[in-house]
C-alpha cells in the first residue's frame, strides 16, 4: 500500500483522523552506533546535548530550565534511547520506560517549545517506534495506551506540519519518513499510506538532485537522511511490501554523492554547512551502498566538482545558493576548494561551528572563512539577519546568480575553470578562479582574476582584494625562504606554497569543524587592488623525498 501514489505535487487534507494504533506490526532498526555508557551517564541525571549538561537531581529532565534550544531538542527527539537499549540491561530498560512515561505525562506543551517542532517530532515518533521493543516489553496497560496515543499525536501533527506552513525546508523530507514509518508499523497507519507515499515522493523528488546532492547543498543533510530512509527501506522490506521507487533512487543516488565530499581521512569536505563528520555516522550509512566504484567527479546540479590524482585531492564549490527556503545553513564560499593529500588535510574552509560556538555561525558562513578570493572583506552572498520571522532567519537574500564550470583534460593534469558573479553588484567585477592538478600530484597550480562584469557602471574607488587559503591545525605553517610558506603536514611530508609578483601573509584562522571544538589555525593571504584584469598566480608544490628544504621561520 505505500508504494501507491503519484509524484508531486500532492495535497494532503489539513487534519487526518489517525486512530491510536493498538498493536505494532514490526520495530523498524536504528542504525545509529549506541554507546552504552551514555546509559550510566543519564542512570545518574545527567543530560549532555548539543554541548550542554544537565544534571535532574532527582527531577524529571523534562521540567528542567533547558540550558539552550538545541539541548531541549535534542532531549525530547528521544534519540538518545538507543544508548539504553545498548546497555542491554532490566535496570536500563526499566529507566528508558520511566523516562518516556515522565514525558508522556506532561501538560500539553505550548506550540514554541522546542518539543513541538515539526523535525523534533518527527525524530521523536522515529525514536519511539525503534525503541518499542524495549519500551514495550513488560509494559503496564497504562503506559501502553498512553504511548500508542503518543504516537497517533506524533502523527497527526507531522500531518499538518507536511499540509500547512508548519514544517518547511529540509524537515518536510524527515516528517515525510517518519510518517512513512508510522503507516508501515502501526496496524492503523493503512489509511494515511497511500498519502503519505506521495508527501514522501513528492519531498524526496524536489530535494535530492539528479546527482544526489540534497538542494540545500549541505552534505550532513544527506548522511541524515541516509540514516532515516535506510530503516525505512529495511522495514518496508521486511512487511513485504513494494518500496516506493523514489526512496530507492534517493538512497542510490545519495551514497556515490557523499563518497565524492570524501577527503582521503574519511571526513567531509567542510561546505555549507557541513561542521565536524561524525565518521561513525557516515561509517552506518555507507556500509549499506550496494555498489562502490570510484567517486563521481562532477556534480552539476549540487555545484560540486572533484579532481583526484593519486593521494593527491581537491573539492570544489562551483555552485550558487541553494533557493531560500533551503538556505539557513548555506555560506558564502563560491568557488572556495579543500585540498588534501593522502589522509591529511592541507587546505580546508572553517567548516560550520558545534552547538558550543553558535555565536561564531555567523562569522563561519562568511567568504572570509572560505578558501577562496574575498572583495572588500565583504561576503559573495547576503544573509537574512538570525533574529528574522522563522522561514527567513539567516536565508541567503542574494549571491551568485550565475556560476561557470569548465573541466579540461590535458595530457598530464586536469583543470577546472570556473567564475562567479557574486561581486558584480556591488563592485561590477567577476571572479574567475582556474585549478589545475597534475597528475602525479605534485602541484596544485592556482590562478585567480578579477574582469569587468558585463554592464557593470565604471566605478572610481577601488577596494582590497584577499585570496584566503585556510591550513588544516594539524599542519605547521613556517615562513620558507624569500617569499615561499614552507607546510609541514602531521606525516612528516613538506609542501611549499608561493605566488607570483605577491608576498603571502601569514595570519590567525580558526578551524570550526575539529571534532573535539574550534582549534586555532593558520592562513595564507594574498593581497592587492581589486581592478579589472588583476591576475594572481600561486601553487602548492609538494617536495620530493631528500629535496632540501630552506631555512624556516616559525609562526
Amino acid at each position: 500500500a505505500l508504494a501507491r501514489g503519484a509524484a508531486a505535487p500532492y495535497h494532503l487534507m489539513k487534519s487526518m483522523a489517525i486512530a491510536p494504533p493498538e498493536r505494532l506490526r514490526i520495530a523498524p532498526p536504528d542504525i545509529r552506533t549506541t554507546d552504552s555508557t551514555v546509559a550510566d551517564q543519564i542512570y545518574a541525571g545527567y543530560f549532555t546535548f548539543q554541548g550542554k549538561t544537565a544534571q535532574a537531581q532527582g527531577v524529571s529532565p523534562f521540567l528542567l530550565t533547558p540550558p539552550s534550544p538545541g539541548w531541549r531538542r535534542s532531549l525530547t527527539g528521544f534519540s538518545w534511547l538507543r544508548h539504553l537499549r545498548a546497555a542491554d540491561n532490566a535496570l536500563a530498560k526499566a529507566n528508558a520506560r520511566a523516562l518516556v512515561a515522565d514525558f508522556l505525562a506532561l501538560p500539553k506543551l505550548p506550540p514554541d517549545d522546542p518539543a513541538m517542532a515539526p523535525a523534533v517530532v518527527a525524530r521523536r515518533l522515529l525514536s519511539f517506534l525503534s525503541q518499542s521493543p524495549t519500551l514495550l516489553d513488560g509494559a503496564e496497560a497504562e503506559f501502553y495506551d498512553a504511548f500508542m496515543q503518543a504516537l497517533a499525536r506524533g502523527a497527526r501533527r507531522l500531518w499538518r506540519a507536511l499540509a500547512g506552513e508548519g514544517a518547511f525546508g529540509a524537515d518536510r523530507a524527515f516528517c515525510a519518513i517518519a510518517l512513512a514509518e508510522f503507516a508501515v508499523c502501526a496496524d492503523s497507519g493503512r489509511k494515511i499510506a497511500p498519502h503519505v507515499t506521495r508527501a514522501l515522493t513528492a519531498e524526496l523528488d524536489r530535494q535530492i538532485l539528479s546527482d544526489g546532492g540534497h538542494v540545500s547543498r549541505n552534505p550532513q543533510i544527506l548522511i541524515d537522511l541516509l540514516l532515516d530512509l535506510l530503516p525505512l527501506r529495511q522495514v518496508i522490506a521486511a512487511r513485504g511490501l513494494q518500496t516506493p521507487p523514489s526512496v530507492l533512487r534517493a538512497i542510490d543516488r545519495m551514497m556515490p554523492m557523499l563518497r565524492m565530499m570524501q577527503h582521503g581521512d574519511g571526513s567531509l569536505a567542510l561546505f555549507n554547512g557541513m561542521g565536524a563528520t561524525a565518521m561513525d555516522r557516515l561509517a552506518s550509512a555507507l556500509a549499506y551502498e550496494d555498489t562502490r566504484g570510484a567517486p563521481p567527479v562532477n556534480a552539476p546540479y549540487a555545484g560540486y566538482q572533484r579532481i583526484e590524482a593519486r593521494d593527491a585531492l581537491v573539492i570544489v564549490d562551483a555552485g550558487p545558493p541553494p533557493p531560500p527556503e533551503f538556505s539557513q545553513s548555506a555560506h558564502a564560499g563560491c568557488l572556495s576548494f579543500e585540498y588534501s593529500l593522502g589522509i591529511e588535510r592541507v587546505v580546508v574552509n572553517c567548516g560550520a561551528p558545534s552547538a558550543p560556538h553558535d555565536d561564531a555561525r555567523e562569522l563561519a558562513r562568511s567568504t572570509a572563512a572560505h578558501s577562496t578570493l574575498v572583495v572588500a572583506d565583504r561576503s559573495s552572498a547576503r544573509f537574512a539577519p538570525i533574529d528574522a520571522p522563522r522561514r527567513r532567519a539567516g536565508a541567503v537574500l542574494s549571491g551568485p546568480s550565475e556560476t561557470n564550470v569548465e573541466r579540461l583534460r590535458h595530457e598530464d593534469a586536469t583543470t577546472l575553470f570556473l567564475s562567479h558573479d557574486g561581486y558584480a553588484r556591488d563592485f561590477g567585477l567577476l571572479h574567475q578562479r582556474e585549478l589545475t592538478l597534475l597528475d602525479d600530484g605534485s602541484m596544485l597550480l592556482g590562478v585567480d582574476r578579477l574582469a569587468a562584469a558585463e554592464g557593470a557602471r565604471k566605478r572610481v574607488e577601488t577596494h582590497e582584494f584577499a585570496v584566503r587559503f585556510h591550513i588544516h591545525p594539524r599542519v605547521r605553517v613556517t615562513r620558507g625562504a624569500g617569499a615561499a610558506v614552507d607546510l609541514r603536514l602531521a606525516n612528516g611530508e613538506r609542501v611549499i606554497f608561493e605566488a607570483e609578483g605577491i608576498e603571502p601573509e601569514i595570519e590567525e584562522s580558526i578551524f570550526f569543524a575539529a571534532p573535539g571544538g574550534a582549534r586555532k589555525c593558520a592562513q595564507i593571504a594574498l593581497r592587492g587592488m581589486a581592478t579589472p584584469g588583476v591576475e594572481i598566480a600561486w601553487s602548492f608544490r609538494r617536495l620530493r623525498a631528500g629535496e632540501a628544504v630552506p631555512p624556516a621561520e616559525d609562526v
